[in-house]
């Protein structure tokens, strides 16, 4: 058993993936190459946005945004302590400071409500993760932000192709990125990623600082990286797009018998009212997780942890001074979180003998770690 199948994909979109990857190498143009613009268009009219811009990776997607919010030294943007690094590890970066914020314990998102208490003087964004798949509370977050004149820069690494009150969760915030790494819903075979944006001001400027800061060739208006999303990903996803959609209702079903096979005392996740999740990962909550981890091991179950230590514990972010145990909830939920085996190919057999096999661990008295 695989915790992310990938290839029986493949196997599903090979002519076309061959197809698509013979073009490119056919034209040469390997950077920049017409597969590029070809998938922004589609994915920003997808999205509902007037601009996808493609980039080299997730990572680089949320540091071009925040470089091209001119987040500077000494600024702050409020953001999760609960996920992967990348956020705050780019607002750092930069010189700025992450401001973290508590989650909402059932769909481990930003918790709106501790926002405002967390605005000062110096803060300049507002930085929202949507995790697991499903979108963060926009109808309390956007509003806080426009109170305080703040942007938001959404981070929908996980959530593309996600619906909150059939708005995707791209098309929400001043910028919202996402990433295309291969075990993501929507995923090349390599790095990329993309920023969304209705502004034509921060379009252009997104373009020039993912291309060295250039307005034209040799013209560098303003300081920029190189992160240019492949002409080869760009076609791998040029691949996947047409059957994207049956895959995210694949995805439910799947994340439907999950939930419909598991015991009703292991917590399950949670979508709020208006939210369609694209599930990139399907969580729950157990007790001596290293326990349970090990027991679905020795019977051929692949599990993983998302995330085992919060942010705000990680040395790297030691000095700002935040308290072991500030954020509550983020704590509780990097001591219990699981993820089990998901893709939208994942047969029902499959989920049953992984129910039953978390049904029998959970019914067994766990030692208790010294």
């Amino acid at each position: 058993m695989q915790f992310i199948d990938l290839k029986t994909q493949y196997q599903r979109i090979e002519a076309e993936v061959q197809r698509h990857i013979q073009a490119v190498l056919e034209h040469g143009q390997y950077i920049m190459g017409p597969e590029v613009a070809e998938l922004e268009a589609k994915l920003a009219q997808q999205v509902g946005v007037k601009h996808c811009i493609g980039v080299g990776s997730g990572t680089s997607a949320l540091l071009i945004s925040l470089m091209a919010l001119d987040i500077k030294p000494g600024d702050e943007v409020i953001t999760s302590p609960f996920t992967f690094i990348a956020p705050a590890e780019m607002v750092k970066l930069l010189g700025a400071k992450p401001v973290f914020v508590d989650i909402d314990p059932d769909t481990y998102n930003l918790d709106p409500n501790q926002i405002e208490a967390a605005i000062t003087p110096r803060t300049k964004a507002i930085l929202p993760i949507n995790l697991y798949g499903q979108c963060a509370d926009y109808d309390l977050i956007l509003p806080i932000a426009e109170k305080h004149s703040l942007p938001v820069l959404v981070d929908s690494a996980q959530s593309f192709g996600a619906l909150q009150y059939n708005k995707r969760s791209c098309a929400f915030g001043d910028i919202a990125i996402t990433s295309f790494y291969p075990g993501k819903p929507f995923g090349c075979y390599g790095d990329g990623g993309a920023c969304f944006t209705n502004s034509d001001a921060l379009a252009n400027r997104l373009r020039q600082i993912l291309n060295n800061g250039q307005s034209s060739r040799y013209h560098h208006d303003i300081l920029g990286i190189t992160s240019r999303l492949d002409s080869l990903q760009a076609a791998i996803l040029l691949a996947k797009e047409p059957i994207f959609s049956e895959e995210v209702k694949l995805r439910q079903h799947v994340a439907d018998l999950y939930t419909q096979n598991l015991s009703s005392t292991i917590k399950r996740p949670v979508v709020k009212a208006g939210n369609l999740s694209v599930w990139a990962q399907y969580t729950i909550e157990v007790d001596e997780r290293d326990q349970v981890q090990a027991a679905l091991k020795e019977q051929g179950i692949p599990t993983a942890v998302h995330y085992p230590k919060s942010l705000h514990q990680q040395p790297v972010f030691a000095d700002l001074g935040y308290r072991a145990d500030q954020f509550p909830h983020t704590l509780k939920a990097a001591q219990r979180v699981l993820s089990l085996p998901f893709h939208p190919y994942l047969e029902e057999s499959d989920v049953q003998k992984i129910a039953s096999a978390i049904a029998a661990i959970h019914e067994q008295p766990m030692e208790v770690s010294s």
